[in-house]
């Protein structure tokens, strides 16, 4: 179980910040923006759950959806280098990856078919929804780009994918299951 007592500790004034081993890290570190990136992620879902309350079905997946990126964070914030630690490090696991597919495919077999792009938009949940997958876009590619230069587990990188495409289902699911998207028109201003 976590506890925090204290929020305010100063620590990290001078630009550096622990990791979940405790191993002192620049604050502008590849893993602190890899894991940032995806609490910004979090946080955006956070926002479009207040407009998706009604909707048990897409309230209960993002809910999950939002637990389950504490795990991705924790897992990125305890790096694999090797030592042994006094504790289990939690890591994404593919039954997590698997469960992301599985409501994708449920909720994208409700949706109306794609015949154009989708411009971030329609209801309130819809646009945080997009605003929400295109951070977790970032937060993949901060993911990736981690994964270049230190070790992170494939499932972290699968999951991040996975949770993107999910964030984009579920803004269409928000929009009347499709109905009400906002199709893009190319060339619709020259």
């Amino acid at each position: 179980m976590v506890r925090i007592d204290k929020i305010v500790t100063k620590a990290g004034d001078g630009g550096k910040t622990r990791l979940a081993t405790g191993e002192p890290v620049s604050k502008a570190s590849a893993r602190v923006e890899a894991y940032g990136a995806v609490d910004e992620a979090n946080s955006a879902i956070g926002v479009a759950r207040l407009h998706a309350a009604s909707d048990v079905t897409l309230d209960a997946i993002l809910e999950r959806a939002q637990n389950d990126l504490f795990d991705l964070g924790a897992d990125l914030a305890t790096p694999d280098n090797g030592q042994k630690l006094s504790y289990e490090p939690l890591r994404v696991v593919e039954a997590q990856v698997l469960r992301l597919e599985t409501e994708i495919e449920t909720m994208n077999e409700k949706l109306s078919p794609l015949t154009s792009f989708i411009l971030p938009g329609g209801s309130p949940a819809a646009a945080h929804l997009h605003v929400a997958r295109a951070i977790m876009r970032r937060a993949e590619r901060a993911i990736v780009g981690l994964a270049e230069v230190e070790k992170v587990s494939p499932e972290a990188i699968k999951f991040a994918n996975r949770m993107s495409d999910l964030l984009f289902v579920a803004a269409r699911w928000a929009n009347d299951q499709g109905r009400a998207d906002v199709l893009w028109t190319p060339g619709a201003n020259r």
